[in-house]
């Protein structure tokens, strides 16, 4: 397995681009310009799968469409931000002067999935709410990295101050979800460099308290 980060957009979101030997692949939260990640796939001669959302923060959707338009691509997200898509004071594009929104989802995922499975990519899906409610981080154990959106940054953790978010919900996740997985597994963040979790338990100022 192999990914490609690009940073995009104003507020320099990482989507990823995750592929196989087979050159199939899954688009992980497509946030902006949304013709150079077309563009990427194509020089890649990649086959895309599916696009999986983290969250549904319009940083992270503003290419949802145009990628998944242009694939006939399934959208996976949590049930709970399902409507968020389409709610630009739920995604918060509203209050940046901003109207993003994305069609809805064919595929919501539940606090009872425990797995997800597309193609030859078997991902463990982590409920780590607290940035956002319906927060996900999706682990590829084969691959050694966890896909954390914005709940797990390099030296910090993902902001509460948005709608639904909570300080507390998001610590506990940190802890009882992401810390749980092995130390060297690298950690692919919504925004940032990409660290990994042992350095995380060792050196991120927000998580001394565990």
């Amino acid at each position: 397995m192999r990914w490609k980060k690009l940073t995009v957009g104003p507020v320099q979101e990482n989507t990823y681009i995750l592929y196989d030997s087979k050159n199939e692949a899954i688009i992980l939260d497509p946030g902006s310009e949304g013709s150079k990640i077309i563009q990427t796939i194509e020089s890649l001669k990649l086959k895309p799968l599916a696009v999986l959302l983290t969250h549904a923060h319009f940083d992270h959707i503003g290419a949802v469409d145009q990628v998944r338009e242009k694939y006939q691509l399934p959208l996976y997200i949590h049930k709970k931000e399902q409507d968020w898509l389409t709610d630009t004071k739920k995604n918060g594009s509203k209050y940046f002067g901003q109207n993003i929104t994305a069609k809805p989802a064919s595929h919501l995922l539940t606090d009872n999935d425990r797995s997800l499975k597309i193609g030859s990519f078997s991902f463990d899906v982590l409920t780590t709410p607290g940035h956002s409610p319906g927060s996900v981080s999706y682990y590829l154990k084969g691959a050694g990295a966890v896909f954390s959106g914005d709940a797990l940054f390099a030296g910090s953790i993902g902001r509460t101050d948005l709608n639904g978010g909570c300080q507390d919900t998001l610590l506990k996740s940190i802890h009882e979800k992401l810390l749980q997985l092995p130390e060297e597994t690298v950690v692919l963040s919504g925004h940032g460099p990409e660290t990994t979790i042992g350095m995380e338990m060792d050196s991120n100022p927000f998580l001394g308290g565990f």
